[in-house]
């Protein structure tokens, strides 16, 4: 018996890192690197999500692997607009019904920014779009109730952008937005890296050591593990062993730039939802915040109790994809 009925509700966090897409009824079907390689001399995509992550640093001078959003925000449009495309249809398959989507973006963005990722889906085949602010899809994938009239604070670190907001009755009262998460973290591990052992390492190197040793409050042991990178001296191949007590080193500073702007936003919180969120705690998601001790070192400078939200990766596009069904609400 043929059905006939609109497309499919799709939720899609658009992340500088990863796009996660969440289908009504299916859950979380698609999670993929956002990196797409293109033909320069044709335009033409030549691969798309992991296996272009693979590409990256490693392409000949015709294809460039690029990552088509920054700090949170598109700066590629027509290599978005295809990225999209491209990962519509493999999560719709053959539908002959255009989908709803929601996306999520930073809570700062501007009118251009989201009118840029409005036309890029639309032009990559959706019926509608919806956007959301990531704070609020993180709490809402948290588990959060974010429709009861107490103040709820999370703090979202994704690879481009951490956001930062308090959210009652549905909406952010305060929030800030700011171009520090992990991928800034990568570039202090890249940076230190150079300045301590004049090696020059790449961005995957640099991602790899920290999720592998990463920290930002001092480790009970101190692990190594060993890169390869390119001498800067004799511009030759050479391995160096590295050690967490050095990563603390490297990325206590960008660290420290988010426990600033988190005090800050606490200032600017009305005191009745900042009684709420002593009492009830902050909550953290997003991929960024499972540096090792980055709950530790918060909770340590604001003395607020500190909790990690549980598949902290997926958070924010359960909530996108929640979002659909309350789009009236919202």
């Amino acid at each position: 018996m043929f059905k006939f009925g609109w497309g499919q509700d799709i939720g899609i966090d658009l992340g500088t890192a990863t796009v996660i897409a969440y289908i009504k009824g299916k859950g979380i079907v698609l999670r993929e690197p956002s990196v797409v390689a293109v033909d320069n001399n044709t335009g033409e995509v030549v691969s798309v999500g992991k296996e272009a992550r693979r590409m990256l640093g490693r392409t000949p001078g015709n294809i460039i692997a690029t990552r088509p959003l920054r700090d949170g925000v598109i700066s590629d449009y027509t290599v978005t607009e295809k990225m999209l495309k491209y990962f519509i249809h493999k999560v719709c398959g053959k539908s002959v019904f255009a989908p709803r989507i929601m996306i999520c973006i930073p809570s700062q963005v501007t009118e251009v920014e989201k009118k840029a990722v409005i036309d890029a889906a639309t032009q990559a085949g959706a019926r509608k779009v919806c956007l959301i602010e990531e704070p609020i899809a993180a709490a809402i994938g948290a588990g959060i109730d974010i429709s009861k009239p107490c103040g709820n604070m999370v703090v979202d670190i994704g690879g481009g952008t951490t956001d930062i907001a308090v959210i009652s009755l549905g909406g952010s009262v305060v929030s800030q937005s700011l171009k520090v998460a992990g991928d800034k973290f990568d570039e202090y591990i890249v940076k230190y890296i150079k300045k301590k052992h004049n090696i020059m390492i790449g961005e995957r190197t640099a991602e790899d050591l920290k999720i592998n040793l990463g920290c930002v409050f001092p480790k009970i042991q101190d692990v190594d593990m060993e890169v390869r990178g390119r001498d800067l001296i004799t511009g030759l191949p050479k391995t160096l062993k590295v050690y967490s007590s050095e990563m603390l080193d490297a990325l206590i500073e960008p660290a420290m730039m988010i426990v600033d702007s988190v005090h800050s936003v606490l200032e600017k919180t009305p005191p009745e939802l900042a009684a709420d969120i002593s009492d009830r705690g902050i909550y953290m998601t997003g991929g960024g915040c499972l540096i090792d001790g980055l709950d530790k070192l918060l909770q340590e400078k604001t003395g607020i109790n500190v909790m990690i939200a549980e598949d902290t990766v997926s958070c924010v596009a359960l909530g996108t994809g929640k979002a659909l069904d309350n789009l009236d609400l919202l």
